[in-house]
Order: structure tokens, then C-alpha cells, then sequence
């Protein structure tokens, strides 16, 4: 860990057609469900024809599980990258909420979408989601580890699981407050909780 970063979670390049599509999908099938959700609907949601959408991805299916596993590698690979500029673990852990935070408030649909969605990702898609997954709560743990050395990695685990709950509330939380406060909040709460795994 070296020099605190503000790196955010990596952007995928806008404007292109196919990112245009996975972020109006991810919007459908957090309102619509997955399978209340049509190619159709998609295609509508960026003005093309359904079939269009054949271009691109090979499938609905195919579709859920990229948008699933982009946003799976761009958190890992953020998290990997704010742990290792970071100057200290607790700048390591702060550097960790803000990443998380910003994703909480930025693509609460995609946070639904996964809570409801990832079963319907076909293997071996799910189980690379899942790994990435396991790795990115694996980079919360090392943190922690160096901040609470004599709580047991099982217990730091179960907390870094129990936070990720609290800050993925914001599809239900958010709105209210404006980001800005929203982020204070999540922030302060995120540590309060994570400050009782000292036991």
C-alpha cells in the first residue's frame, strides 16, 4: 500500500452502443424483472429494433451475464488498485467505502439486478462472477486484517458481507437525501459497523 488514490471505479468507455445497451437493460430488468423484460423492450429503450440487438449479444442470457461480470471486474480491479496505493490499512479501508459508496449511489439498478438476477446467469459465467466476487470481499478482509489483527478472518468476513449490505441498500434508501449527504451517512454507518468486529 502506497499514497492514497481517488481512482473511482474504473469507467467503461461511454458513448459506445454496447454499454448503451447493457445500462438500459439493467434498468428494465431492475423494474421489470429478467424475464418480464423482452429484447424488444431493450431494443426500444436505445431506438433499435429487437433483432438488432443480435449484434451484440447473442442473447437476453448472454446479455445479464456480461452486465453481471463487467461490473464484477471493474469493482475487484478498483479495490486491488485502491488497496495497493493506499499509504496504510485505514487509508486502504476508506479508500475501499468510497469505492464501494460511489457504486452504491451510481448503479443502484444493477445492485437489484444482481440480487434478483444472477441465477438466471448460465454457468460458467455465474461461477466467474462469483470468483471475482470472492476476491473483491477478499481484498476488504487483508485490509482488515492488518487493522484488527486479532479478530479471526471468518468474523472480518461475515462484517465485510454485513456492509456490503448496508451500503447496497440505496436502491430503497437513497433518494432522499441528496448524494452528497447520502454518501456521509452510508460512510459514518459503514465504520460504525465494521468498528465492532474488535469484539
Amino acid at each position: 500500500m502506497r499514497g492514497v488514490t481517488t481512482a473511482q471505479t474504473p469507467a467503461r468507455a461511454r458513448g459506445s452502443r454496447r454499454v448503451e445497451i447493457l445500462d438500459a437493460a439493467a434498468e428494465l430488468f431492475a423494474a421489470r424483472g429478467f424475464h418480464g423484460t423482452s429484447i424488444e423492450d431493450i431494443g426500444g429503450a436505445v431506438g433499435v429494433s429487437g433483432p438488432a440487438l443480435y449484434r451484440h449479444f447473442s442473447g437476453k442470457e448472454a446479455l445479464l451475464a456480461e452486465m453481471l461480470l463487467d461490473i464484477s471486474e471493474r469493482l475487484h480491479t478498483s479495490a486491488a488498485h485502491r488497496v495497493t496505493e493506499a499509504s496504510n490499512a485505514e487509508r486502504a479501508l476508506d479508500a475501499l467505502l468510497t469505492g464501494q459508496i460511489e457504486f452504491a449511489l451510481s448503479h443502484p439498478a444493477l445492485i437489484t439486478v444482481h440480487d434478483r438476477e444472477l441465477g438466471n446467469v448460465p454457468e460458467p459465467a455465474r461461477r466467474q462472477i462469483r470468483r471475482l466476487q470472492r476476491l473483491y470481499v477478499e481484498e476488504w478482509v487483508t485490509v482488515l486484517s492488518e487493522l484488527y489483527p486479532a479478530c479471526p478472518p471468518p468474523r472480518l468476513r461475515a462484517a465485510t458481507h454485513a456492509v456490503f449490505g448496508l451500503l447496497n441498500s440505496t436502491p430503497h434508501s437513497a433518494g432522499e437525501l441528496s448524494p452528497e449527504a447520502m454518501a456521509e451517512l452510508l460512510r459514518g454507518m459503514a465504520r460504525a459497523a465494521l468498528a465492532t468486529v474488535k469484539g
